[in-house]
């Protein structure tokens, strides 16, 4: 094992584990094995997060596995803490979550009870969002915010999708003007949309299957958001599902089991997760894959914007400033 890793494992006792990479993305993610115990210690990208904004994330992950919600709970390190950092390095320690992710993103969805598995993430989804709100936060809880500024502001949370260099001049006007119209929808409905702790980010690979057992992982987005933007994230990359009609039914009818919600607006919130991608993908366009990856997020994005304007009731203002 490498010395440096070792060291970074010493406040928990595990510096003689045995270890695996199995993620590295925005933080590097590896499996810790020490002969009784397995768990994943976390490398936090440097400069990515705050530590009140780390500190606050594995809070919430530590309420939600206490009521039961199958998420990774965070261990506890020598001093009792949860984060630790050791010469700049923010580095977490969480139980290793067992099974396989629902899927891989541009790859057929592949589960043998194909509306049972979305009843089930609708449920579990509406379980986070209640256990959410009933939550008393902790003094200094710190994360993003999810709203109309941090979607189509002037410096969207993920990236300006505007300028994205592959855009062609078409495509480009096109999600401008998105953009102008999905800010004068969001301000028309925001005030009355759910809103709360949202997970931001349940795709596939953050579900993980355990024979009928589902969890839940990668919170690293999650912070103040609409409620629709989550489900709206565990569906669009499914869209392309023979039976997506069904697929997103399942999860929607399920979802409303546990708590209410006005789905009415969530194409809208459809278009809007398809054009963050858009932004999100440009400071990694040289990554392997990172070209065939930008030209499938347009392709989509352009698609959902398109079916937006289509069907907006707002009338086209090619030439407005978006709000503040």
């Amino acid at each position: 094992m490498h010395e440096d890793l070792a060291d970074l494992l010493a406040p928990w006792g595990m510096e003689n584990a045995q270890v695996s990479l199995v993620a590295a993305r925005e933080n590097q993610v590896f499996k810790v094995y020490d002969g009784a115990r397995t768990t994943a210690l976390r490398l936090h990208r440097r400069g990515l997060r705050s530590s009140k904004e780390l500190q606050s994330e594995l809070a919430w992950m530590a309420e939600l596995s206490r009521v039961g919600i199958s998420v990774p709970s965070p261990v506890t390190s020598d001093n009792g803490e949860y984060l630790r950092e050791t010469n700049g390095q923010q580095v977490s320690m969480l139980s290793w979550m067992s099974g396989s992710p629902l899927g891989r993103t541009g790859k057929p969805l592949e589960h043998p009870d194909r509306k049972g598995i979305f009843r089930k993430l609708g449920l579990l989804m509406a379980r986070v969002h209640a256990v959410s709100d009933h939550w008393s936060l902790p003094a200094g809880f710190t994360r993003a915010t999810w709203g109309r500024k941090a979607l189509v502001g002037p410096d969207p949370l993920w990236g300006r999708f505007w300028e994205n260099p592959d855009l062609d001049n078409a495509e480009r006007e096109l999600l401008l003007q998105f953009r102008t119209r999905a800010d004068l929808a969001l301000k028309e409905l925001e005030t009355g949309l759910d809103t709360g702790l949202i997970h931001a980010d349940l795709v596939r690979e953050n579900v993980m299957v355990e024979g009928e057992t589902l969890h839940l992982i990668d919170f690293d987005d999650g912070g103040f958001g609409f409620r629709l933007f989550d489900i709206a994230t565990a569906l669009i990359k499914n869209r392309h599902e023979p039976d997506y009609p069904e697929l997103r039914e399942a999860m929607l009818r399920a979802y409303r089991e546990e708590r209410p919600i006005d789905t009415s607006a969530l194409d809208l919130f459809l278009a809007l997760r398809a054009v963050t991608y858009v932004g999100w993908i440009i400071p990694r366009l040289e990554e392997d894959g990172g070209l065939v990856r930008n030209k499938r997020m347009i392709s989509e994005a352009t698609t959902l914007a398109e079916a937006f304007l289509s069907t907006s009731r707002v009338s086209p203002l090619p030439n407005l400033e978006v709000s503040p």
